[in-house]
């Protein structure tokens, strides 16, 4: 491995990227994002806007070998500080597998082993890998500790954890597998936080909507006359659809009334989101509304909630549930900045 000696050394390469929440948490912590991976060109196109320092591979990752990144980026084997990366999770998520009874054969799965086959190509000082907790009891995730140790990558009983983020300055409540490993040396985890950001701190600091000039917030939306009267009839600060008059609920909640309870539910003021998902700005997707407004919340609250910066930019011609989808299946910058910095702390002490 070669010596790192400054602070313009510490590298890192953002692996299935998307639209840069895990590059926003490198950069943070004082890691310099030299390379990402993005397959999809829309992704693609919100990461370049908000990162165009950053070596971007819009391709399948299939296609990227260790030997075309080094030449690229101007780097040898065992230069690069830290290889990260959070491969698709659609397969491992508990919706999918109905919280963990089954395995789905998602092709998407095996993606992992290209995420590992990046690391024996490039062996960086550490890596850090996160996803969702369906995948630690998976057995790629039994391959994968096995062939890191084998490359001299220190993995015990502490490597890897399943982490609830709201411990880590993420207004949201949302678990997350991560794994986190040096080349012949133990990083320990970011301590928790004792208390956690609330819903309050984050929206309240937020414009009124349609006050401002921000497309992500500043939209208009039309639901119908009954949806509208339903949302206003929900209490404020944490009511739910159970709350409401027989006459207003909808026909499949009177069908299924213990289907699903959070939906058409608003969040509450002093406690932390619910997960942020692709259907965010959508009330009929999950406890969506607003604490007090009577609405949902709004692409820029969502983003928000996931931490990100209040002037994170998205190409205007992306349609708004898109958005949507790519926020929902963003990392929080903020939790990957606590586990970044202390990867940095620990590994480059002279920083």
């Amino acid at each position: 491995m070669e010596n790192v000696k400054t602070m313009a050394d510490i590298t890192a390469i953002d692996v299935f990227c998307g639209i840069g929440g895990l590059t926003e948490g490198l950069k943070l912590a004082g890691f310099k994002v030299i390379g990402a991976i993005e397959k999809e060109p829309v992704v693609a196109d919100v990461f370049r806007l908000n990162h165009p320092e950053v070596f971007l591979w819009n391709e399948d990752i299939k296609e990227i070998t260790g030997n075309k990144i080094k030449k690229a980026l101007g780097i040898k084997k065992g230069e690069l500080g830290l290889l990260a990366g959070c491969p698709p999770c659609q397969g491992f998520s508990s919706m999918r597998t109905k919280n963990g009874a089954y395995f789905i054969d998602d092709e998407r799965n095996d993606l992992v082993f290209d995420l590992l086959r990046l690391i024996k190509d490039l062996m960086p000082r550490a890596v850090m890998m996160e996803n969702v907790p369906g995948l630690f009891r998976d057995h790629r995730m039994k391959k994968i500790l096995f062939d890191l140790r084998s490359l001299g990558y220190h993995i015990d009983g502490e490597s890897l954890q399943i982490l609830d983020i709201s411990r880590y300055e993420v207004p949201q409540r949302r678990k997350r597998m991560v794994l986190i490993t040096a080349f012949n040396k133990k990083i320990d985890f970011a301590e928790p936080d004792k208390t956690s950001v609330t819903v309050r701190q984050v929206l309240q600091k937020v414009p009124a909507q349609g006050n401002g000039n921000d497309p992500l917030h500043d939209y208009p939306v039309k639901r119908s006359e009954r949806i509208e009267k339903m949302i206003r009839l929900i209490p404020k600060n944490g009511g739910s659809r159970t709350d409401l008059p027989k006459k207003y609920r909808l026909p499949c909640h009177i069908r299924y009334p213990s289907g699903f309870r959070d939906v058409y539910g608003r969040m509450k003021w002093d406690d932390v989101s619910p997960t942020i998902t692709g259907g965010c700005i959508n009330p009929s997707k999950g406890r969506f509304l607003h604490p007090e407004e009577d609405r949902a919340i709004t692409l820029r609250e969502a983003l928000l909630l996931q931490t990100f910066r209040e002037d994170y930019r998205f190409p205007t011609n992306i349609a708004r549930d898109r958005i949507a989808l790519m926020i929902g299946n963003a990392l929080p910058p903020k939790f990957i900045y606590k586990h970044a910095l202390e990867i940095k702390k620990q590994l480059f002490a002279f920083c």
